[in-house]
């Protein structure tokens, strides 16, 4: 009786969930059958979910009702808390597997090269999203004792962070923060939040529900200058071409036409305005330095030759995120992915690196939301099941499931699994019972692990 199709999948967040998915779903699930195994660095699942959407987002955090359907499946095991390649590398892998499928996303921030990003008070957003989000390789303590901030960048990410700052920790008390995070952000001072963009309300990333979100606030006024609501043929397009950006736009213009009112954080939305300076005195952030930008009739922009210094005393840069390099695959370094054709990984012979696949934002880029990634998943698949059909993966030394629990034993590896998460589920919502919250985040590793009987 043939044995199933051994598939390893680097990256346990929704990329990689949905690439399991993909494969239970196929033919080949059915016969000869597949076996999933799921290595994750953190002792605990879902990836972006966890670790990068805000608190405050219950909405997207639901994505995770739908992961777990699949994780429960029984082709699927779960290895948490183990590193790639520190505790297990490519070679390996292949030993054990048919396929490798990479989905290991994104969590440093995209170099912004401006003078001052190295000023004590400038941050990359990725880091204090990890702060906020209960990371257990972050500081437990984030420095918020500035009134005023600029944060950089048009996204959502750049929304999620304005908003937190904005927010009261009374406000994201209810959501899954955990103790340290509450603490901080209730020693926060900021009032004044500015967030900035090179180009106009057509060209904003942000997404319409994510925005309408930022004035549910009862502490917080958003604020948008008329004179920054402007379009031109290039943007006028857009609007007419992209529902999402019509409907961001119309937000933006309704906000700024509206009176200013008395909620006491201010939250102020700029655009044409382009970062060219982080001003410091004695090491720190005193300022931020904007050049006045304007529509070149494409929808882009230009110069104007016209500054504006802001009187901010931190700022946050989210620009963008960008993916550690995996060793051992060939590596785009100005896009920072896995270079691939339909998401076979390819070497810079352009030969296919042989059973060696990439989906998710390591593949494309940190672009689109989690959603997205379901059709990397299935093209992904799609290439490595016709692989299989054709007999181009090398069979494994060692195909037996049992052969990996031994090779992390053997190297004392402390492993986290899929029943360990129901345990660590338990845990946190135990912790938040007494309050009346859904869940308080563990963050330390070691309790982590502890709880999830790793």
């Amino acid at each position: 009786m043939p044995r199933p199709l051994r598939v390893a999948i680097v990256g346990a967040g929704p990329a990689g969930i949905y690439a399991a998915d993909a494969l239970l779903k196929s033919a080949t699930a059915v016969e000869p059958g597949v076996s999933i195994d799921l290595f994750e660095r953190m002792p605990a699942p879902f990836g972006l979910i966890r670790y990068g959407v805000a608190p405050d987002h219950p909405r997207i955090k639901g994505i995770v009702t739908a992961l777990h359907q699949v994780l429960d499946k029984p082709q699927i095991r779960l290895f948490g808390n183990v590193d790639y390649p520190r505790d297990i590398d490519l070679d390996t892998l292949r030993s054990f597997y048919d396929a490798v499928i990479f989905s290991t996303g994104a969590t440093a921030d995209r170099e912004l090269r401006i003078p001052g990003v190295e000023l004590d008070g400038s941050y990359g957003a990725a880091d204090f999203v990890s702060w906020y989000d209960g990371h257990p390789d972050v500081p437990r303590t984030w420095p918020l004792e500035a009134e005023k901030v600029a944060v950089l960048g048009v996204g959502n990410v750049a929304l999620d962070v304005a908003r937190v700052l904005a927010k009261t920790a009374d406000e994201l008390l209810p959501t899954e923060i955990p103790a340290n995070v509450y603490e901080g952000l209730r020693a926060s001072r900021a009032k004044e939040i500015h967030v900035f963009g090179r180009r106009g309300p057509a060209q904003a990333k942000f997404s319409p529900m994510e925005l309408r979100e930022l004035d549910h606030s009862p502490t917080i006024e958003v604020i948008v200058n008329p004179e920054d609501i402007d379009y031109d043929e290039g943007s006028i397009a857009t609007r007419r071409g992209n529902k999402q950006a019509d409907m961001v736009a119309k937000t933006l213009e309704n906000w700024a036409i509206r009176d200013i009112g008395e909620r006491p954080h201010k939250l102020f939305l700029h655009f044409f305005e382009s970062p060219t300076e982080i001003l410091g005195e004695d090491g720190r952030v005193v300022g931020l330095r904007t050049e006045r930008t304007e529509l070149d009739g494409t929808g882009n922009v230009k110069g104007t030759g016209t500054h504006t210094d802001w009187d901010v005393t931190a700022v946050y840069r989210a620009v963008g995120y960008l993916s550690d390099e995996l060793p051992k695959l060939p590596w785009d370094v100005a896009s920072g992915t896995v270079p691939d054709q339909a998401g076979r990984v390819i070497e810079d012979s352009g030969d296919h690196l042989a059973s060696t696949y990439v989906t998710g934002w390591i593949r494309r880029g940190p672009i689109g939301l989690i959603g997205h990634t379901k059709g990397d998943a299935n093209e992904t698949v799609g290439s490595l099941l016709a692989d299989f059909a054709e007999g181009r993966l090398p069979a494994p030394a060692s195909p037996a499931p049992e052969a990996v629990d031994a090779y992390l034993g053997e190297r004392g590896v402390r492993y986290t699994t899929w029943e360990g998460w129901y345990r660590l589920d338990a845990a946190e919502r135990a912790l938040g019972e007494p309050q009346g919250r859904e869940r308080v985040k563990l963050v330390e590793r070691d309790e982590m692990l502890d709880a999830s009987g790793a």
